[in-house]
């Protein structure tokens, strides 16, 4: 039951970020444009591509991680690329989370927050 669980959580980060990355990477320049006019009055103002390329970055490690994580659940019931796999998600929701509220975007920061928890359920059962 414990690794049903587990599993299904690691697929539901998977697929969060995976659809996130693609969408990052197939529509960069959109993204761009609508970040900045929403970090306009922000500290990351003039620092939306890199910003947003970090976070890409994040997203493929933890999107890569966690489906490892379901393989290796599934193969041996290891639970070590499970594990970095819902960290990663966590670091990654920490810093998206932190330019919801540096850009004053409430509801943003909230949708956020439900995504973390599923995280660090993850956290705590493959830990």
């Amino acid at each position: 039951m414990h690794n049903t669980a587990s599993l299904l959580v690691l697929v539901f980060l998977a697929v969060t970020f995976i659809q996130s990355g693609y969408d990052k990477i197939f529509a960069w320049n959109d993204n761009v444009s609508w970040l900045k006019s929403h970090f306009e009055k922000t500290i990351l103002k003039n620092q939306v591509p890199m910003a947003l390329g970090i976070i890409l970055l994040l997203e493929v490690l933890a999107s890569v991680a966690c489906l490892a994580g379901c393989v290796e659940l599934l193969v041996n019931g290891g639970r070590t690329f499970g594990f970095y796999g819902a960290v990663i998600s966590c670091i990654t929701l920490i810093m998206l989370l932190l330019g919801q509220r540096l850009a004053k975007d409430y509801d943003g920061a909230r949708t956020i927050a439900i995504y973390f928890i599923v995280a660090v359920l993850a956290v705590n059962w493959l830990g």
